[in-house]
C-alpha cells in the first residue's frame, strides 16, 4: 500500500492535480506586484536578467510567473524526488528546468544555468535551496550572474495574513483572500572578482540586501 501511494504521489497525474491546485488556490490572493518595469525594460532592451528568492517565499510567485513563459526563462531544481515534483510544475508553467544542486549534480546545472542565461537572458534561481541553511545566499547566483554578465534582481514575496510550516526553511502559504505582495528590488551587477575575498564581498552584499529589504516587506505587511 506504502509504495502504491509513493507512485501516485510522484505521478503525472499528480504533478498534473498541483499545477492546476496551485494557480486556483493563488486566485483567491489579493495579489500585487511591485517594480517589475525596471529589470523588464532592460531584458526588453538586450540585458540579461537572473531573479532570486528565498526557498521560503517561491510558492506565491508560481501563478504570477506563467507571464514569462514566452521568454522561455530558466530555473535550475534539484535532483530529488521532491525536486521532480517542482520541476513537472514548473515545465507546465513554461519554465525551462535544469535539475541539480549544491548536494547533487550541481556543477554541471551550474553550467548548463550559465549557457541558458546567455541564450535565453532570463532565469530564477532560489539562494537558500534546495536544503538551506534558509535565507543565507549561496555562492551559484553569483558565478551564474558573473559568467553570463546578467544582473541579479531579488524578488520578495509577503503576506499579511499567512502559514508558516515547521520546516528548514518556515515555508510560508498565505492564506485565502489575504493580501500577497510580490516586490522586486533594484537591478544589482557586480564587477568580475578578481579575488576569492572580492567573490565572498559580493555573496555578502547579496546576502545582506536579500535579508533587509525582505523583513522590511514583512513589516510592511505586518
Amino acid at each position: 500500500m506504502r509504495s502504491l501511494k509513493k507512485k501516485l504521489y510522484y505521478s503525472s497525474l499528480m504533478h498534473l492535480f498541483l499545477y492546476h491546485f496551485i494557480r486556483f488556490y493563488s486566485l483567491f490572493f489579493r495579489f500585487r506586484v511591485e517594480n517589475e518595469t525596471q529589470w523588464l525594460d532592460h531584458y526588453r532592451q538586450g540585458g540579461a536578467v537572473i531573479l532570486c528568492v528565498y526557498h521560503q517565499q517561491f510558492f506565491s510567485a508560481i501563478r504570477y510567473f506563467k507571464t514569462y513563459r514566452h521568454y522561455k526563462p530558466g530555473l535550475m531544481i534539484s535532483q530529488s524526488r521532491d525536486g521532480e515534483i517542482i520541476s513537472a510544475v514548473a515545465n507546465r508553467t513554461g519554465w525551462v528546468t535544469v535539475r541539480g544542486s549544491s548536494t547533487r549534480g550541481g556543477k554541471q546545472a551550474l553550467e548548463m544555468m550559465i549557457d541558458h542565461v546567455k541564450e535565453n537572458r532570463l532565469a530564477a534561481h532560489i539562494v537558500d535551496g534546495p536544503q538551506g541553511p534558509a535565507f543565507k545566499v549561496k555562492a551559484g547566483i553569483i558565478r551564474m550572474a558573473l559568467e553570463s554578465n546578467a544582473v541579479i534582481v531579488p524578488f520578495y514575496v509577503a503576506s499579511d495574513n499567512a502559514w508558516y510550516f515547521r520546516s528548514w526553511d518556515k515555508f510560508m502559504l498565505p492564506k485565502p483572500f489575504s493580501k500577497v505582495v510580490l516586490r522586486y528590488g533594484d537591478m544589482i551587477r557586480f564587477d568580475k572578482a578578481e579575488t576569492t575575498e572580492d567573490f565572498e564581498a559580493q555573496r555578502n552584499s547579496l546576502d545582506a540586501i536579500m535579508y533587509v529589504e525582505s523583513e522590511n516587506l514583512k513589516k510592511r505587511l505586518a
